[in-house]
This record gives structure tokens, sequence and C-alpha cells, in this order.
């Protein structure tokens, strides 16, 4: 008797077509993890028609099932009451939309320092103009709060009038005020020196290494205002001492030991100091103690 015909792998024809007839959701379909998720999405289905569920809802959720894929790793479902992530500090968030005025100081700032590095033509010996830098050192001496101390303290011990010695101790309470004044705000500011300036300023302190305000600009405006408003001076010498205190200020600027912003603040607050000194001023009616060490009887 004639055998049945097989096919190319050795089994009969119709075991082939038995197998090839099964149902796709059947194991001999697939043998692997189609068969698994389809028979779970035909019983999904099947449960979600019996209870009246939106069949296209029971596929999603069964299509989001940890069990989905073979060898899936189920994940933790996030719950209802999960925490937010944790917002960013203020000043950690970029500022997508800044304010005109931070944008007009900032400016302000990049041209304040640009400026300031292209005038800084003293601030070394090999600069263009280093061999200017000893007569701006000179001019910078002449401004210091130590030189206008001890020489306003030896005239008035030198002086033997009152009105000089009213004059003269006013000076000296401005220079004191002014000294106060810039050592408060230059170590409430703490603005740094510029980078191109060496440190070899003629006797420092503690807040001379903070660069706003500039207190030889102070000194300069204040003094050379002083002097006008009080000492009857001829029109050559009132014209040099406008031109002192112009160009000490702009020496601070060659040398590189300020910024244009630290000087030009200098001379407004110089320039505001000399009003509280004339409102404050001293004389022997409303301060005698302060006059009782010159005093001739």
């Amino acid at each position: 008797m004639a055998s049945p015909r097989r096919s190319v792998e050795g089994r009969p024809l119709g075991a082939s077509a038995s197998s090839n007839s099964s149902s796709p959701g059947s194991p001999a379909h697939g043998g692997g993890g189609g068969g698994g998720s389809g028979r779970f999405e035909f019983q999904s289905l099947l449960s979600s028609r019996a209870a009246g569920v939106d069949p296209t809802c029971a596929r999603l959720r069964a299509s989001e099932s940890p069990v989905h894929r073979r060898g899936s790793f189920p994940l933790t479902a996030a719950g209802p009451s999960q925490a937010p992530p944790p917002t960013l500090p203020e000043e950690d968030r970029m500022d997508l939309n800044p304010s005109f005025l931070g944008i007009a100081l900032r400016s302000l700032l990049a041209i304040d320092l640009w400026l300031s590095k292209k005038l800084g033509v003293c601030a070394g010996e090999s600069s263009s103009w280093g061999s200017v830098r000893p007569l701006m050192k000179l001019l910078e001496i002449s401004g210091h709060g130590i030189t206008w101390l001890l020489g306003t303290l030896y005239c008035l011990y030198r002086s033997d009038s009152w009105a000089g010695r009213e004059v003269l101790m006013n000076l000296l309470f401005a220079l004191l005020l002014d000294l106060l004044v810039v050592a408060l705000i230059k170590g409430l500011v703490r603005r740094r020196r510029p980078a191109h300036n060496q440190m070899d300023m003629f006797v420092t302190l503690s807040v001379d290494k903070y660069s706003f305000p500039s207190g030889h600009a102070t000194r300069a405006s204040l003094v050379s205002r002083f002097i006008l408003k009080h000492l009857v001076l001829a029109i050559p010498l009132r014209v040099l001492v406008i031109l002192w205190a112009f160009i000490l200020g702009l020496s601070r600027v060659m040398l590189g030991r300020h910024n244009v912003t630290d000087v030009a603040f200098g001379f407004f607050l110089g320039y505001m100091q000399y009003s509280i000194v004339d409102y404050c001023w001293l004389s022997p009616h409303n301060a005698p103690v302060l006059f009782i060490l010159w005093n001739q009887q």
C-alpha cells in the first residue's frame, strides 16, 4: 500500500494542514509571546463586554499591562497621590524675561569695564604710557587721606588766628567724614579693583582692596569745593584747583586703580559731603570744646 505523502520536514500533510488551520490564539500557532498576548487580549475583550466596558478602553489597558510583552519587568504604577517633582530655587531658574532695568545695568557695567581697561594706559611699566606712571603715582600721594590729615593737623597747630582755626577745624571734620563714609560704602559694596591693577598703592588699609567708590575722587571733589568756598584765591589758582581734582580722578583710572564709575560716583559723593559739612559748620559758638586747645588766655 502506498505511503502517504510527506512534507519536506518529514511531517504528514494532514498534520500540517490541521496545525495551520488552528486558531491564532492557540499555543500551536505561535508557540511564543504573540500567542500569550493574543489570548490575554481576547479574554480581556470578553470580560469587558460581559461587564459592559468599552472594548477600546479594555484594549488600551491590556496594552499597558506589564505582561503584554514577554520578558518585560513590571513597573510600579504611579498612584494618584504621587508627589510632584521638586521645583528649582528661584536663583537657579533661568530668567527668560529680564527687566529693562536689568538689561540697562548689565550694559552699563560692560561699557564701564571696557572703557576702564582702555583708559588704563599706566597700569604697568610695560603699558603704552608706562613712562608717565611715576607722575601718576605722585598725584596719588597728593590726594591720599593721610597726606591731607597730617597737613591739616600741622596747619591747625601752627595757626594763630581764630578764623584760620575755624576753617582748618572744619576741613579736618570734612576729611574724617569722608574717610568714614567711603570706608562704609566700600565695606558694603565690596567691588573688586580692576584685574589689571597692581597693588603697589601708597599706604593701604583694610578696605582699600575694594574699588567702589574712589576715595581719592571723593576727597578731591570735597577739598576743591571747600577751598573754592572758604579761601580767597586768584582766578589762575582756582583753575589749578579744579584741574588738580579732575586730573587726580583721571589718574585713578589710568593707573588701573578704579573703574570709571568708581571715580564718577566719587566726585558726586564728595560734592554732596561738602553740603553736610557746610550744614554742620563748627565754630567757637556751637562747639567751644574743640577750640580749647588753641585758646590763648
